[in-house]
This record gives C-alpha cells, structure tokens and sequence, in this order.
C-alpha cells in the first residue's frame, strides 16, 4: 500500500520579472520520508521551500500541502500545520522576547507576545521541545542575547510548537561552528527516529549537514530538479559533480556523507 502524499507540486514555475527561477518541476513527499534538498547558490532551494511552506505563490501550476490546493485554502489556517525555520523568519523575532515566549507564540503563530492565555499544556510542550534540543536552560533570556547556535536551536522548538504534521527547515546549521553543527545534527538524528516526529525537508549547500536518518534526497541545479529518489542513490560522486559543476568524490561513514574535491 502507498503511503499518503503529504506534499506534490505539479508542473511548478516560479517567475521573478522575466526570469524563471524555479521550474518547471513535479515533486511529491510521502508519510514517512525525510528529505534533504542540495544545490549551489541560486539553484532553487529555498523558493521550492517558500511554496512548500505556503509562504509563497507558484506563477504557475499546482502546489499542494496536506491535501489542501495552494490559492484554494486559508493559508493562515494552513501555515500552523506547517513547521517553518529560516534565517529569514528570524530577522523578524523581537530582540528582546523571551525565549519561552519565542516558542510559545508559535501556538498562535505569530510573533511577539501580548495578551494571549496559554494553557499549562502550551507550557508544558515549549519547555519539552528546549529540553529536547538542549535549550532549557535559557528559557528566561532574551532572545537578542544568545549566540547563533543557540537561536538556531530556538527557532527549531518554535517550528515545532503547534505540533506540525511538515517540517521544513532552511540551512539550519548555516553558521554554526562545527561543535554546534555536531550537536545540532545528533539532535536531528534522534528526533528522526520518533514514530510520531513529523515529515521533514532539509534544504543545505554542504553534503556534510545531510542528518543521519534523512531517507531521500533531491538536487537541484538552475532551478531544475538534476536527480531526486532514496538518499544513497542520489548522494553520489557523479550525479554530485554534475550539480556543482566540479569534480567531487563522496564518501559515507555510517549514516553520514562526506565530500571533498578531487
């Protein structure tokens, strides 16, 4: 029996002024699947992931979320279904908002806390979610003083506040030192293994960010889909060479990928 589609675009273009950034392109993730999404600079990822994240609009074709047709459904009925982390949404968390409240809000799905009642469960949750990424401890800072890694593993427990049946994240060890990205991936990996974690997409430039767990894997290249299917048939020297227009050996060590040039 096939699993349920959680996610299809079909015959997806994104155009900005005369130039298509995206597309056209068909894509669909199953229940289940965890997905890593690679690519240079200006391939594509993080458009693809805005219209997953139903954050923006296809200039044509059909984009699909959790069985409701994009430009048919009330995205802000739709958008809390959907976990999002980008650098983008982070620009816009008050400085000074408590890092509790940072994941709290996610409830509502807004941003900056004023008069809303929270129940003990929402409570409850929000310190659940800082434990399970290491964060607990600074649950009373202000968001504005912590460090990269910490923010970034903040903005993770917000994504998935109100319980989203989709994870997206964008580059979520983008400026990371390699002791946070570390722990930041190890966190990941066990959070994949839960029965009831939802389905994630993971959109990276570096092979060695792919989580142990990741089950597929698409790259794009100029806004088109290169190679897309199970992770360890798609994650390979020759199809990844081809992508970043250089020769590249990839290696694997357990569940993880490497890559160096040759």
């Amino acid at each position: 029996m096939n699993a349920r589609k959680v996610l299809s675009i079909h015959n997806v273009s994104v155009q900005r002024g005369e130039r298509i950034i995206l597309g056209p392109i068909d894509f669909s993730v199953a229940e289940g699947e965890r997905w890593v999404i690679l690519g240079p600079n200006g391939a594509g990822k993080s458009t693809l992931l805005k219209l997953l994240a139903a954050m923006s609009f296809p200039t044509v074709g059909t984009v699909e979320i959790l069985g409701e047709v994009l430009g048919r459904v009330d995205v802000f009925e739709l958008r809390p279904r959907v976990g999002f982390c980008s650098a983008l949404l982070a620009e816009s968390i008050p400085e000074d908002e408590l890092v509790r409240d940072v994941v709290l809000t996610a409830a509502y799905a807004i941003l900056g806390r004023w008069n809303e009642d929270y129940d003990l469960w929402d409570e409850s949750r929000a310190v659940a979610l800082l434990t399970t990424f290491g964060v607990r401890d600074l649950k009373d800072r202000a968001f504005g003083t912590l460090s990269e890694g910490e923010r970034k593993r903040v903005q993770v427990c917000r994504a998935l506040m109100a319980d989203p049946e989709v994870l997206l994240l964008d580059e979520p060890a983008a400026g990371l030192d390699l002791g946070g990205r570390e722990d930041l991936l190890s966190r990941f990996a066990a959070f994949s293994v839960d029965p009831h974690s939802p389905v994630t997409i993971l959109v990276t430039h570096h092979i060695e960010e792919i989580p142990a767990g990741t089950t597929h894997a698409l790259l794009l290249k100029d806004g088109s889909i290169a190679v897309s299917g199970p992770v360890h048939e798609v994650i390979t020297s020759e199809h990844v060479s081809e992508v970043f227009g250089l020769p590249i050996t990839v290696t694997q060590e357990g569940s993880r990928f490497f890559a160096r040039a040759k």
